[in-house]
């Protein structure tokens, strides 16, 4: 059953009062939700608390909400409201919360020279500026998967998103520390001709090693690299082929991918699930023709 419509199904079921439904449903996204959490919270109380307010807030509005919409964008939009929220009632820096739902007012702080216009533009500049480095990333990425380079495309995501050295990067993927620098100058150079194309963003950030944290920070706030769900359940499964599957395991393995982990874990969860529900099941159906059987063989002794 495809995810739409396997959540269009337990929403259907969970407003008949069917409990089993709402477990399945907080076991399908759980996972995903408490790891997105963790990367934008304090401590892991934090992030538990707002997935249990997250379906709390799911459970309010089942009565409004649009089954034709993603379940999985809802949940999220939910809970990325309540971590903004908690974030503004403890008076942290904004820069910690999520840019898309991030107010240039957050960042005015108690005896800033700048004024509130200024941060205001240079938050919306900086907004831009990032959009189109997300962009071009993924375009990047998108064109290493389309020509199977897979190999250059581990290399990027070990610079980029883990922030990693040449050399140890050569060290791991057992490469040549030049290989490894010619791929990434390449990559670099992308994002320079992107700038350079779209030259009315300001402000214009360094591209090379000062600018490995803010890259590392897009790439995982627009998950760049993050699999989708029929990957990893082909994954799952053991029946995706190569070089996906190598790809797959170095994402999950090495790179060790939050997002992805806890997608994958509430796979694995919803799995196990069914072969239990699908064995009660078969244990319920057939007990009575066991009882029967073994009566006769009673009998007949």
């Amino acid at each position: 059953m495809e995810t739409e419509h396997a959540d269009q199904f337990l929403i259907e079921q969970i407003r008949k009062g069917d409990q089993p439904a709402w477990r399945s449903l907080i076991t399908r996204y759980e996972g995903r939700l408490t790891a997105y959490a963790r990367l934008r919270t304090a401590s892991v109380v934090d992030a538990e608390d707002l997935v249990q307010e997250t379906f709390i807030g799911l459970a309010n509005s089942l009565t409004h909400f649009d089954a034709a919409r993603s379940l999985e964008t809802y949940l999220f939009s939910i809970l990325r409201y309540k971590i903004c929220d908690q974030l503004r009632q403890r008076r942290i820096a904004a820069v910690h919360a999520p840019a898309d739902n991030e107010d240039w007012w957050d960042q005015v702080l108690p005896g800033d020279t700048k004024t509130p216009s200024e941060i205001a533009l240079h938050a919306e500049a900086t907004g831009r500026l990032e959009a189109m480095l997300a962009e071009m990333l993924r375009q990047l990425i998108v064109e290493m998967r389309d020509r199977r380079a897979f190999d250059d495309l581990q290399v990027i995501e070990l610079v980029f998103y883990k922030g990693m050295r040449n050399l140890d990067v050569g060290a791991l993927l057992e490469i040549d520390q030049k290989a490894v620098a010619g791929i990434k100058f390449r990559a670099i150079q992308r994002l320079h001709r992107f700038l350079e194309d779209h030259d009315d963003a300001a402000p214009e950030p360094a591209v090379g090693a000062e600018a490995d944290v803010t890259v590392a920070r897009i790439w995982r706030q627009h998950r760049l690299t993050c699999l989708k769900r029929g990957t990893l359940g082909s994954y799952l499964l053991g029946v995706l082929e190569e070089p996906w599957h190598s790809y797959t395991q170095f994402h999950l393995d090495v790179v060790g991918c939050p997002m992805c982990l806890a997608n994958l874990e509430d796979m694995e969860a919803e799995r196990e699930e069914t072969a239990t529900t699908a064995a009660d099941q078969i244990f319920q159906s057939s007990v009575g023709f066991l009882s029967r059987a073994g009566g006769e063989s009673g009998s007949a002794a």
